[in-house]
């Protein structure tokens, strides 16, 4: 029913804006996880912009989307065939469709973001050593490329995957948790919209939301379930950062014990979830626009005989 060739070309329009929208707010949220003391949130911001201009905000951003394209690629295909493949399995084993749908969404985004940290982890490494060289960063690079070339000729091909277990271990839960809620919060808005309908006088099946509904629907969903990913898991991310772009203590190779135990000396736990103020809200805003872009997307290439 979709035109696939508007399809892609609108879809990498489209969610282009949506991550230069956003994507300030993971420049501000790196920073503060590399810093200490970390200032607000909001003076962070100011000086930036004072000291590096609006470009400030952008650093890594080209890095960022260029590599959006194949880790989107790879994510849809295993959410897809993930969720397909176990919800069939968990109903067939005879349980209920709620908590197989639940289960089919965790696992899928689960394996969704298994499969995008192939190309993630790489881009991650690269775009926030960009982003934090003004504010602490061990060497000055000029640009992806340049980044690119220095990693690879001071760690080699492993440079550009440092990290890439507690990125699995960040963002496989935070996928999880993501899906799983997202399919929860739904069911539970449309429940109570079905039984508003009803104590209304309209009856309990003669509920018949329109496209706009259904959309805000969705997109207070995403937004919850965005939040609560962003929570759950904050200090795995920060420990993430900082393993990509600090170097340890003694000037060696960073650890994970090693980067816990200098967070907990810097702030106890509370450090861990620095910057957590624009993760949430930057998790929260692509996770709402994620799923209303997508859904507008495929209204705007489908073709005309199914609209």
């Amino acid at each position: 029913m979709l035109d696939k060739s508007r399809f892609f070309i609108l879809g990498a329009a489209l969610f282009s804006g949506v991550s230069a929208a956003l994507y300030p707010a993971v420049v501000l949220k790196t920073r503060l996880q590399v810093t200490h003391p970390p200032p607000p949130c909001l003076r962070a911001a100011a000086a930036i912009l004072r000291y590096e201009g609006l470009h400030g905000l952008y650093k890594g951003f080209a890095t960022s989307l260029t590599g959006t394209i194949p880790a989107r690629a790879l994510y849809m295909t295993a959410l897809e065939v993930t969720k397909s493949a176990v919800g069939t399995a968990t109903l067939r084993l005879g349980v209920p469709e709620p908590a197989s749908s639940a289960a089919a969404s965790a696992a899928a985004g689960l394996s969704a973001a298994v499969a995008a940290q192939v190309v993630w982890t790489p881009v991650d490494v690269v775009s926030q050593r960009l982003m934090v060289q003004d504010g602490g960063a061990v060497a000055r690079y000029h640009g992806g490329v340049d980044a690119f070339k220095k990693i690879v000729r001071s760690d080699g091909l492993r440079g550009l995957y440092r990290g890439f277990g507690i990125s699995i271990l960040t963002y496989a839960p935070s996928n999880a948790v993501w899906w799983a809620s997202y399919s929860v919060f739904q069911r539970l808005i449309w429940g109570g919209l079905r039984r508003l309908y009803a104590v209304e006088g309209g009856g309990d099946r003669g509920l018949r939301p329109d496209y706009g509904t259904v959309v805000a629907v969705q997109g207070v969903s995403a937004a919850v379930a965005g939040g609560a990913a962003a929570v759950v898991t904050m200090p795995l991310d920060t420990i993430k950062t900082r393993l990509q772009v600090m170097d340890g203590g003694d000037g060696g190779r960073a650890t994970v014990g090693g980067t816990v135990k200098r967070l907990l000396r810097e702030g106890g736990w509370g450090a861990c979830y620095r910057g957590l103020g624009p993760r949430w809200a930057s998790m929260s805003m692509s996770a709402t626009t994620m799923i209303t872009t997508y859904e507008f997307l495929k209204r705007l290439s489908a073709k005309e005989k199914s609209i």
